[in-house]
């Protein structure tokens, strides 16, 4: 076992159950966020948090410009928490970014990974006509100058616009809070890596089969967006949520874990029939 990644990416691993479970985080957030969530699969999953070097309280030193200058770098922390986990079978649940940072990691290593659980994918935040993804270049570019100039004040115009649940003001500050705790500089260039990616060509390659999760006004992931990577992946299953906003696991614990056991369940079932038939 490695103990430097683990100590590196503030690995966390708990539960009763064999087949581990591993969440990933998105922008801006650290593995905390998922606390309302991994109790419900506690007690038939082997549970594994991580942070991506330069979230949380992920070792800081470890951060290299270069690797993480594109979603590669925080594949490999995903594919470095597996093998130094020596973990098999894996159930991979990403949030919004890590989406496709699971994507890129499952189609490097498509063995190692038995689902993928996409909580508000999307390959290209960037309309490309005809695809849609949301947002303009010069959208994205003014998002990127605001960081710079005034970084707090970004955190507290975006967090409430992500979160899409006004009348639960603490969970727009919580994430308001967690975009603060996080390194601008660090920030800036992960933003850039998730914001200018396009990771389109990669869908059709997936190799595992996935449950994709949209949520109801999403500004960040819209239901179009959802739509094209269902159709787009092989082996795929998109259930749009009642949940709004970005950050369904948040703000509709219940919603999100019933989507997640109901796919899990199915798949269990259909593979025992299959194994019936062969």
């Amino acid at each position: 076992m490695n103990q430097n990644v683990l100590s590196r990416n503030n690995v966390k691993v708990f539960g009763r159950g064999s087949q581990p479970m591993i969440f990933a985080h998105g922008f801006g957030c650290d593995q905390n966020m998922w606390r309302f969530v991994t109790p419900a699969f506690a007690d038939d999953y082997r549970i594994v948090l991580f942070d991506y070097v330069g979230s949380g309280k992920s070792d800081l030193a470890a951060y290299d410009k270069q690797r993480y200058g594109k979603l590669d770098g925080y594949a490999q922390d995903l594919l470095d928490v597996c093998h130094a986990l020596e973990l098999e079978r894996v159930v991979f649940i990403g949030h919004s970014v890590s989406s496709m940072v699971g994507v890129l990691a499952a189609n490097r290593e498509p063995s190692l990974f038995e689902h993928l659980i996409l909580v508000g994918p999307s390959p290209r935040y960037i309309n490309d006509p005809p695809y849609v993804g949301g947002f303009e270049r010069h959208d994205i570019e003014e998002l990127l100058d605001t960081m710079e100039k005034n970084y707090i004040g970004w955190a507290n115009f975006l967090a409430p616009a992500i979160m899409k649940n006004p009348e639960r003001p603490e969970l727009s500050a919580e994430l308001t809070e967690s975009f603060c705790s996080t390194d601008p500089v660090i920030a800036r260039r992960f933003a850039e890596a998730t914001f200018f990616g396009d990771n389109r060509a990669d869908l059709p390659k997936v190799r595992v089969t996935s449950l994709i999760l949209q949520c109801s006004e999403d500004i960040i992931a819209p239901q179009s967006v959802g739509e094209y990577v269902h159709r787009e992946t092989p082996d795929s299953t998109l259930h749009v949520m009642k949940a709004t906003g970005h950050c369904p696991h948040m703000s509709d614990p219940a919603e999100t874990i019933d989507a997640i056991k109901s796919y899990l369940s199915a798949a269990g079932a259909a593979g025992k029939t299959e194994l019936a038939h062969s």
